[in-house]
């Protein structure tokens, strides 16, 4: 247990070095190349001035997570499943990055081609894990909130509902990435969660959950307000298929909606507010969604609104340790 614990400290320390180190070299050369952030007309105007921070710095978060995970990935199977989650989808933001950024095309990519992407790293993930599902290690089961240990099977639907959590919880984190520190400090936050669960169940994703944490520690350091570096859909995108890829191997889906309601508010709110619009034809529910830009938009600062999301996510974690009660 002692030497469970130690690879978690390490792997933490490294990424978080790693990421020190590399954000004062890769920053600056972001800038020469012009990987700037485009920043929306229609948006807070407060925001315009972030236009040309540079972005994709998302690359410096996984570079660092995988210099610290390649070290403790030997015969851990559940570990490099992870990762592959993680990278697969740092990938496609990688990808939707660069078309938006270097080849000036705003949209980036299609909304049918990033499915379709998604759709593969997400079948792939699903498939490898299979192999390896077990009566005493079954991932289709999910560990029920609340419940004691209780879990529910989910049989020949496992396939069907993974996809959806996995393309979600993405897509959801990707909407939460809008305020300087939000996303990358509102998902350190649930690693810190995942690594205290990962301990107690003695998981072998506990350096990789630590790798993450300490990436994740290290870029805030330069992408809190005003922030020097943005993520990018390069970030946003891996840090979601990190944090479903998690919950899934560790049976717990279920406790994202929980410890992610963050992420479940920020796409919730878009939904909300494309079904009122269309229904009352032309009005809005939120003045801006996704939600942490209607917050700005009457008048509560930036920094306060990832403040109050910090802490809500803090509170809800807490929350999250008392629904994993008789479970370890």
């Amino acid at each position: 247990m002692n030497y469970i614990l130690e690879t978690a400290a390490l792997a933490t320390l490294i990424a978080f070095f790693v990421n020190i180190i590399l954000c004062p070299i890769v920053i600056p050369l972001l800038k020469r190349v012009k990987f700037g952030q485009n920043v929306r007309d229609d948006g807070p105007k407060s925001h315009l001035q972030k236009t040309g921070t540079p972005t994709m710095g998302g690359v410096i978060i996984l570079i660092s997570f995988l210099i610290a995970s390649l070290m403790f990935l030997k015969d851990n199977l559940e570990g490099k499943l992870v990762v592959f989650v993680t990278i697969g989808f740092g990938l496609i933001g990688f990808l939707d990055d660069y078309i938006k950024v270097v080849m000036k095309r705003s949209l980036g990519l299609k909304a049918v081609q990033k499915i379709i992407l998604q759709l593969i790293v997400s079948l792939v993930f699903l498939y490898l894990l299979l192999q390896n599902n077990n009566i005493e290690n079954s991932y289709t089961q999910f560990l029920i909130p609340f419940m004691q240990g209780k879990t529910i099977e989910l049989g020949a639907y496992f396939v069907p509902v993974a996809i959806f959590l996995i393309i979600g919880t993405v897509n959801s984190v990707n909407l939460t990435d809008g305020l300087d520190g939000l996303a990358s400090g509102v998902t350190a936050l649930i690693a810190t969660f995942f690594i205290f669960v990962s301990w107690a169940l003695d998981s072998s994703l506990l350096p990789i959950t630590g790798a993450a944490v300490g990436s994740l520690l290290g870029f805030l350091l330069f992408n809190t307000y005003p922030a020097r570096v943005f993520m990018g859909d390069t970030g946003s995108l891996a840090l979601g298929g990190f944090i479903v890829g998690v919950a899934i191997i560790l049976r717990m889906p279920l406790f994202l909606a929980i410890v992610g309601f963050i992420y479940v508010a920020e796409s919730l709110s878009v939904i909300l507010q494309v079904f009122y619009f269309k229904l009352t034809k032309g009005k809005r529910l939120f003045k801006m969604a996704p939600l942490h830009h209607h917050f700005e938009l009457i008048g509560i600062p930036e920094t306060k609104v990832v403040t109050v999301f910090y802490i809500t996510t803090a509170t809800l974690c807490l929350i999250g340790f008392l629904a994993t009660y008789n479970m370890f």
